[in-house]
C-alpha cells in the first residue's frame, strides 16, 4: 500500500494543553512533507467507545494510504501493547485497548502488529505520553513509506471491546447516546438499518431524559424553532435535535453525564 502522506489525529487531549501540538511537532520533525488532519480532540476523557465509533465514522472519507492515530488511552504506561493495524486501504496506530475493534471486525484482511522496534519511537519514552513518544513518530515513519512489518511482530490476539449495542426489550428498542456534537445534537448508537428494521411501518416515539419526540423528520428545518425532532443524521445513525436549539440542554441531564445515557424507542401505528 502506498501511503497518502496524510496523518489523522483523534484524541481526548482537548486543545487547552500543548499535547496535540507537541504530537504534531514530532510528526513534522520526522516528515515535514506530511499533512496532519485533526478528526477530534474533544472526546470524553477515557471514553474508548466514543473514540472508536467516531473514528469508524470518519476514516472512510480519507484517501487510501492514510495513517490514523487514535489516542484515548487510560491504560498508558501499563501492560497494554502499542499496536499498528494494516487493512487493505488504511493504517491505524494506537493502544491495544479495543479502540480499533470495530475496524478489525469490519475488515476481513488485516495485519495487526505489536510495535516493538524502538528505533521508530522517540529516544526517551515517557510512561504517560505514548501519543508523543510512540504513536506520533511511528505514524510519521509510516507516512515516509516505512514497511509496517519492520516495526514489530504480527499478533493474533488484539484486545476486543464489548461495545454497547442497541437491544430489543419487548416492544421497545433501547440504545445509547454516543456523543453530543457542537450543535448539541444527541447522536446515538442506533444505526439506520437497525432503526428501520425495528420500526417497520410504524411511527416512532423516542425518549431520552426529559426529552420526548414523536415521528421522524428528514431535516432539522421540518420542526419549529425550539421544537425537538428525530432524524437519521449524516453519520447514518438516529439523532435527536432541537431546531435552532440544543437537545443536550433540554434533557435535564448534565452534559458530562449524557454520554452513554439510555434512549428509548417505541413503535406506534
Amino acid at each position: 500500500m502506498k501511503t497518502s502522506g496524510i496523518i489523522t489525529l483523534t484524541t481526548d487531549f482537548g486543545l487547552r494543553d500543548p499535547y496535540v501540538g507537541v504530537m504534531k511537532g514530532v510528526i513534522l520533525s520526522i516528515n515535514p512533507e506530511t499533512r496532519v488532519i485533526d478528526i477530534s480532540h474533544q472526546l470524553k476523557a477515557g471514553f474508548i467507545y466514543q473514540a472508536s465509533i467516531l473514528l469508524q465514522e470518519a476514516y472512510p472519507f480519507f484517501p487510501e494510504g492514510t495513517v490514523h492515530v487514535a489516542v484515548v488511552d487510560p491504560g498508558v504506561g501499563g501492560d497494554r501493547r502499542p499496536i499498528l493495524i494494516k487493512t487493505q486501504s488504511h493504517l491505524f496506530v494506537g493502544p491495544d485497548n479495543g479502540i480499533f475493534w470495530p475496524v478489525i471486525r469490519s475488515h476481513q484482511h488485516t495485519e495487526i502488529i505489536h510495535l516493538t522496534e524502538s528505533r521508530y519511537f522517540l529516544p526517551n519514552v515517557s510512561r504517560t505520553f505514548h501519543g508523543r513518544d510512540v504513536f506520533a513518530p511511528v505514524a510519521a515513519h509510516l507516512s515516509r513509506g516505512v514497511d509496517p512489518l519492520e516495526m514489530g511482530r504480527i499478533i493474533n490476539d488484539p484486545v476486543p471491546f464489548d461495545f454497547p449495542a442497541p437491544q430489543r426489550r419487548g416492544d421497545m428498542l433501547l440504545g445509547q447516546v454516543m456523543r453530543v456534537d457542537r450543535f448539541g445534537n444527541l447522536i446515538t448508537n442506533i444505526q439506520r438499518k437497525q432503526f428501520e428494521r425495528f420500526l417497520g411501518s410504524g411511527r416512532p416515539a423516542i425518549k431520552v431524559g426529559k426529552l420526548a419526540v414523536e415521528g421522524l423528520s428528514k431535516t432539522y428545518g421540518e420542526a419549529l424553532a425550539g421544537e425537538a425532532l428525530a432524524l437519521i443524521g449524516s453519520s447514518d445513525r438516529l439523532e435527536i435535535a432541537v431546531n435552532l436549539g440544543r437537545a443536550c440542554d433540554v434533557t435535564g441531564i448534565n452534559s458530562e453525564d449524557i454520554i452513554g445515557m439510555e434512549i428509548e424507542v417505541s413503535r406506534g401505528y
